[in-house]
Formats: structure tokens, sequence, C-alpha cells
């Protein structure tokens, strides 16, 4: 199947990708609320490591981003389709 960007894509490929995502973010999400019921912000900059703490915010600032941009393209088409 053609894509929005011009090269062919395999749809079902893509479903299963974006659905092992969902699992994977969901996962990330679980494991972020178990660290943050648990410990203070102030207790996780104190005795946390550094460079593990800021490889994390910068992931997940990228992946905000990246569903940021996802969201804006699922709004645009659901306004299209109105």
């Amino acid at each position: 199947m053609q894509s929005g960007s011009g090269k062919k894509i395999d749809v079902a490929r893509l479903k299963a990708d974006v659905a092992a995502v969902g699992v994977e973010i969901l996962s990330a999400q679980c494991a972020a609320d178990r660290v943050r019921l648990r410990y203070s912000p102030e207790d996780i900059v104190a005795f946390g490591e550094r460079s593990t703490l800021k490889k994390a915010i910068t992931s997940s600032h990228a992946l905000y981003r990246f569903f940021t941009l996802i969201e804006a393209q699922l709004k645009h088409s659901e306004d299209s389709g109105r």
C-alpha cells in the first residue's frame, strides 16, 4: 500500500509495530509510576544516577514530540472526515 509519504508500507507490520509500541510504553509508564509512588522527586535527584535520569528525560521528551505529531495528524484526519 502507498503511504502519505509516497513509499510502500506493509500495513500488517505497521499495525503490529504500533501495538508493540503501545505495550512497551505502558510498561515504561508503569515502571515510572512505581518509582514516582515510592520516592520523592528530591530523593530521585539526590540519589539517582544523573546520566540515567538525563537519558530517561531525553527519551520521554522524544516520545512526547513524536506522539504530539501523531496526535495532530489524527485530529487532522478526524476533522477532514467530518
